[in-house]
């Protein structure tokens, strides 16, 4: 039988001296792998093509995580840290409304997550790593990259929620790699997941009958030795196949 095709957001990125659309293997593998599919890389190239001839011929889009930030300008504010990757931001934000509209799977880890509340009107907060309301969400300065994903703190899961269902317990154990987070959750989201500071870690929601779930959280980290990063992956091919 066929797999279905999962759309996979790339970023704009220098490789040597040149720039490159790039998208991490453990992203793509993490995908095809526990989801099931098969999959295409979307360039964020908005110079040369538009969402909407893209969005029809895809049976559901993952947003991935970056190292860029989502402009502040997409949420009605300014100033900010970069790096910033205006030309992914175009290509993102509009994948989300044209897929909705095409009612095909949308779903969000990091980037993708924060993404995805943007564009559909929520806001973003800058300060998850310094704030002194919050817990630390990003390991300390200095620290080595795979130690970033040893950060690690509970969530706590939304009773009847799509996750608290799929897990079949209170809550998770998750790691943790980003400086910003939801600020005002975008209307029509429902909370699935909080951080022990209150800060929402994950959502859902059925727009226009499209399945839609992001993750602050990094499941595709590790995910062949964590059963429950799995699941995550596990409910996009769910998702891609009229399932969830």
């Amino acid at each position: 039988m066929t797999r279905p095709v999962l759309g996979i957001i790339a970023c704009n990125r220098i490789v040597g001296t040149e720039s490159a659309q790039a998208v991490m293997d453990r992203y793509i593998r993490a995908a095809m792998a526990y989801a099931d599919v098969a999959a295409l890389i979307v360039p964020s190239l908005p110079d040369l093509m538009t969402a909407a001839e893209v969005a029809p011929r895809l049976d559901g889009i993952l947003l991935t995580g970056s190292p860029s930030n989502v402009g502040t300008a997409r949420y009605g504010d300014d100033g900010g840290e970069g790096p910033f990757d205006e030309a992914r931001d175009e290509i993102a934000l509009s994948m989300v409304d044209h897929m909705i509209e095409a009612q095909r799977p949308v779903f969000g880890i990091c980037r993708g997550f924060q993404e995805i509340n943007v564009a559909l009107g929520g806001t973003l907060r800058r300060d998850t790593s310094a704030s002194d309301e919050l817990i630390p969400h990003h390991a300390p300065d200095g620290v080595g990259f795979d130690a970033m994903f040893d950060h690690r703190h509970p969530v706590d899961l939304a009773d009847g929620g799509i996750l608290a269902t799929a897990y079949a317990k209170p809550s998770l154990e998750v790691n943790s790699v980003h400086y910003q987070g939801i600020g005002k959750l975008a209307e029509g989201l429902a909370i699935e997941a909080r951080a022990p500071d209150g800060l929402i870690e994950a959502y859902s929601a059925r727009p226009n009958g499209a399945p839609l779930l992001a993750v602050q959280w990094h499941p595709e980290w590790g995910t062949e030795n964590d059963p429950d990063a799995q699941t995550y992956f596990h409910l996009l091919g769910k998702a891609l196949r009229g399932e969830l």
